[in-house]
């Protein structure tokens, strides 16, 4: 057990309360961490509070499906929300952010380490790629939450590997990424493959998909042409 999962209980605040209420908190200063004169201040944490071992940012990015894709739009239709150094500031941005299931139409949650944007062509994403997993509609919410304590539990045990993970809601079902630095490292992918599947309690037979980066900027896409592994 590591100190994430010791305070899941004591410092959740009212996330696993269903009466409690949820706001979709996508925009405001108070979510953003920003100054009154448009400049991003430092996240640290608080007194007495317990650190992550990486700050974290949440994101968030919605479009239209008819529109066609292209790095331009998708920047600009990204969102950076807030970033989070301690576990107790996590529990209370995240109780606060509507559920992915929840959310509608074609949309997606991102949690990153601070400074890495959750795009393609980052400099810490360009060598890399991403393992996904598609969900069948309503279990996204319990499998989102699952990963991100994972990640911020430092589970994975891949040294700076992890970039970040992302929750995408579409029409017919929902998919689960998580994103590493470099996509030929097979030793490492393969553990974080592993740890997947631990972590997520994931049936022995569960197809898990992997696609380079580079492989999705050829062709426009996140989640077509992926190379399958049982």
């Amino acid at each position: 057990m590591n100190k994430f999962d010791h305070l899941k209980d004591d410092d959740s605040g009212d996330h696993d309360d269903p009466s409690a209420p949820r706001e979709e908190k996508i925009e405001g200063d108070s979510l953003s961490n920003s100054t009154s004169n448009g400049r991003r201040k430092a996240v640290s944490p608080g007194a007495g509070e317990h650190p992550l071992q990486y700050n974290y940012t949440f994101w968030y990015s919605r479009r239209t499906p008819s529109r066609p894709a292209n790095t331009q739009s998708y920047e600009q239709n990204i969102r950076q929300i807030g970033t989070v150094a301690s576990v107790e500031q996590f529990w209370k941005f995240y109780s606060h952010l509507v559920r992915p299931g929840d959310l509608t139409g074609h949309s997606d949650f991102h949690l990153f380490k601070e400074g890495i944007k959750p795009m393609w062509e980052d400099e810490a994403n360009k060598s890399g790629g991403k393992w996904i997993i598609r969900l069948r509609k309503g279990l996204a919410s319990r499998f989102w939450e699952n990963i991100i304590l994972a990640m911020l539990g430092e589970q994975f045990m891949v040294g700076e590997e992890i970039c970040g993970v992302v929750v995408s809601i579409r029409f017919q079902e929902d998919i689960l990424s998580i994103w590493n630095k470099t996509a030929n490292d097979q030793v490492t992918t393969s553990r974080i493959r592993d740890t997947l599947r631990r972590v997520l309690n994931l049936p022995p037979n569960t197809i898990m998909e992997y696609k380079t980066h580079n492989d999705s900027l050829k062709d426009n896409s996140s989640f077509r042409n992926t190379k399958i592994a049982l």
